[in-house]
């Protein structure tokens, strides 16, 4: 807070901005409106003023769209190593693992598990995007793989969220190998006609966009949300063209195909339960443990 100071008849910053805690207020990209932290966190991070929807973190996501205590998780210890050594700007590939493990609290970018959704039993992944940008790894993509495989031998559907800046360059063409082996994975599936429904949430690209994310039998996508392989800039500079307004953003998606609908995070759940339902899946009661291991 600054203050008048009557002696000097100068105005004086007497707080200290540390003081402030980290995320307390928040400027909204879209329309700039200054909103209040937890009033946000409250509105499941979508701006009240002009419905902007900021990136959700993977815990409240998990408690939107999965059924109360439903969700549990498979494949937690599967995480990543560092086959090349790689290091960059001075520092190891591994630290830097170590470190998104212990602001994130997992092991890797994605965590998947069986779930109800509206009663529907589910084989569920999320994309972790706050570990090192949700980029795809060995570890990651051996969790999808291995969520679309209980979903075949426990014939279930598989959703997926998607949020994602690709394959992880740190791994090199093991990372690049995860586009083909979840793509396998993901045509055995439907060989069988067990149902797949991928969710693109900002923003979804590079070789996860251009693998399973973009073969659902349905996909949706979150309003205003970046899909795309490359980068609107990196397209512009390498065609020397200006791109449409709005490219690669889920309504010019929409607009060309590529996606089914564009659904409202408040109502992702409830849409997806439409979906389930429509697809044959047949609810549990609740109260029921539905997870058959």
């Amino acid at each position: 807070m600054a203050w008048w100071s009557r002696e000097r008849g100068v105005q004086t910053d007497t707080y200290d901005k540390k003081s402030v805690p980290k995320g307390l207020w928040v400027k909204c990209e879209a329309c700039s409106e200054t909103l209040y932290g937890p009033d946000l966190d409250e509105a499941l991070r979508i701006c009240p003023k002009c419905d902007h929807h900021f990136p959700l973190p993977i815990g409240p996501r998990i408690q939107l769209i999965c059924d109360e205590g439903t969700f549990v998780e498979d494949d937690s210890r599967v995480e990543s190593g560092d086959p090349l050594e790689f290091r960059v700007d001075g520092k190891k590939y591994r630290d830097r693992v170590k470190a998104a493990r212990k602001l994130v609290g997992h092991g890797d970018a994605y965590r998947a598990g069986g779930a109800r959704v509206g009663g529907h039993e589910v084989e569920i992944g999320f994309f972790v995007f706050e570990f090192l940008g949700g980029s795809m790894g060995s570890a990651v993509g051996e969790k999808i793989c291995r969520q679309f495989e209980r979903a075949l031998a426990r014939q279930r559907p598989a959703v997926v969220f998607t949020a994602s800046g690709g394959a992880r360059m740190q791994e090199g063409i093991l990372s690049l190998m995860q586009m083909a082996r979840t793509t396998a994975a993901l045509s055995r599936l439907r060989e069988a006609k067990i149902p797949y429904i991928s969710v693109l949430l900002h923003p979804t690209t590079g070789g996860v966009a251009a693998s399973f994310a973009t073969l659902g039998d349905v996909i949706l996508a979150e309003p205003k949300a970046l899909v795309g392989f490359a980068g609107p800039r990196v397209i512009e500079q390498t065609i020397r063209q200006k791109l449409p307004e709005g490219f690669q953003r889920s309504e010019f998606l929409l607009d060309h195909g590529i996606i089914d609908a564009i659904v409202h995070r408040r109502e992702l759940k409830e849409r997806l339960a439409r979906l389930l339902a429509w697809f044959g899946s047949n609810p549990q009661p609740a109260g029921t443990n539905g997870h058959h291991r």
